[in-house]
């Protein structure tokens, strides 16, 4: 079925939205964790303590991901790509606004922490069916010779979604600090209502997708898709799993290379700085990267970005270990900006190829989720890898380097998919003569 003009450009717009918005929400989240949460909602612990419990907060979001895939991507497998959608954006949504109208530890005592804890964690079940809900309605929308390109910009969507944050909150944080405190940092919250109603707008407008149409029609809709998923599809979630830990990449790159850097006097500003520069880069280089993958493949596109990012992170962190200023704009650029835009670019297409329409938001969802819950600890055991000597940053790009390694070898065992139609996408590793009764019915 070819897809109707203008449709996969819409779903491409959808995506990049919910994606921005997604990474709006972490972005800010952690700032505000990091420099106002411990005053606000713990000050009766020692600052140190306050600190790492506001941290704690950050790091629910994560944990909650993996329960919030099993059951939105049961959802929209089910229901449909666009129900879930709708709903991870209001969700989302909703749980960021409602952020920024806490009161603080002062106003209701203990009561403030758990609100915001419930609210986190909210935000992180939304999180977990955000990416693979507009990846599979992108890909499902698009044309057979363009899926990696279209789906492509639901991963753009995170760099605009990190470059705004950084827009809205550098100013905030310049307040002083009895207005920050009061007042200010309550603001990036509330400007997430803006996004998000400009989302739900596109969202409202889309179609819901033609395979899951047809999937319905032949009442060939899962009454329980994970069943199918672990039954048919576990080897495709265990690669996934092992494909997604790349995400290590951007978590050393944006939180333990900051961190690196500012213990050895490297002025914190230009690190930002490097990291915005790098995400503008990416929201260019995505796409193309993208384009190429619908030429050549998925595995040689996804790979070389895979291993070029595991070299690189030698010379990057290399160049902050001798505080060569240029070297670090350049490595730094050229690895996030560019090569790992590589992987970024492809594995939207390369994953949700892996499996039916019946299970694959329940399948991009929890292979990438697990993935990146695992990246999500690299920083910090990358920060006991790293120890103390004027050598520690070459124990954490050995590290860096073996998880890319077994990365590409979790890719190059895959099978390749850019030429398959999309009808037969994942159909050869069910067994049609095993299939549980189906939902019969119009969703």
């Amino acid at each position: 079925m070819t897809p109707k003009a203008g449709r996969p450009r819409r779903a491409a717009l959808a995506g990049w939205i919910g994606s921005a918005l997604e990474y709006y929400d972490f972005f800010i989240y952690g700032t505000a964790a990091a420099l106002v949460f411990q005053r606000i909602f713990f000050p009766e612990a020692d600052p140190v303590t306050g600190t790492l419990l506001s941290l704690a907060t950050f790091g629910v979001g994560y944990v909650a991901r993996p329960l919030g895939a099993l059951f939105l991507g049961h959802l929209g497998d089910r229901l449909g790509r666009k129900r879930v959608l709708v709903l991870t954006l209001l969700l989302m949504g909703m749980s960021t606004f409602l952020v920024g109208c806490l009161p603080t530890y002062n106003d209701i005592g203990v009561a403030a922490p758990i609100a915001l804890v419930v609210l986190r964690l909210l935000q992180g079940v939304s999180a977990a069916g955000e990416q693979a809900g507009a990846n599979s309605m992108t890909l499902e929308h698009s044309p057979e010779n363009k899926r990696a390109y279209y789906t492509s910009f639901t991963l753009s969507g995170t760099q605009g979604g990190q470059i705004l944050a950084t827009a809205v909150f550098l100013p905030i944080a310049a307040l002083p600090e009895e207005q920050l405190f009061a007042w200010g940092w309550r603001i990036p919250f509330w400007i997430s209502a803006v996004v998000v109603l400009i989302g739900f707008v596109i969202r409202q407008t889309l179609d819901e997708t033609p395979e899951f149409k047809k999937e319905v029609s032949g009442s060939e809709v899962a009454q329980l898709p994970t069943a199918v998923l672990f039954r048919d599809h576990w080897a495709a979630v265990l690669r996934i799993v092992v494909a997604a830990v790349i995400a290590s990449v951007s978590t050393i790159f944006t939180v333990f290379a900051l961190d690196y850097a500012v213990s050895l006097g490297v002025d914190r500003a230009f690190m930002l700085w490097v990291g915005v520069l790098a995400n503008i880069t990416a929201l260019f280089a995505i796409p193309l990267c993208a384009k190429l993958a619908d030429r050549i493949g998925r595995k040689p596109v996804f790979i070389a970005g895979s291993l070029g990012s595991g070299v690189l992170m030698f010379a990057y962190l290399w160049s902050i270990s001798v505080d060569n200023r240029v070297l670090i704009l350049v490595f730094g650029i050229v690895m996030f900006g560019v090569v790992y835009s590589a992987a970024n670019g492809v594995w939207p297409a390369f994953y949700g190829e892996m499996f039916t329409t019946r299970v694959r938001l329940s399948g991009m969802a929890i292979g990438t989720q697990i993935g990146f819950a695992i990246a999500g600890f690299m920083p910090s055991l990358a920060v006991w890898l790293a120890g103390s000597g004027e050598r520690s940053w070459f124990g954490v790009s050995m590290f860096v380097g073996a998880l890319c390694v077994v990365n590409a070898i979790a890719v190059a065992s895959g099978k390749e998919t850019h030429r398959v139609p999309t009808a037969e996408l994942g159909r050869k590793a069910e067994r049609d003569d095993t299939r549980e009764p189906a939902m019969s019915g119009n969703v």
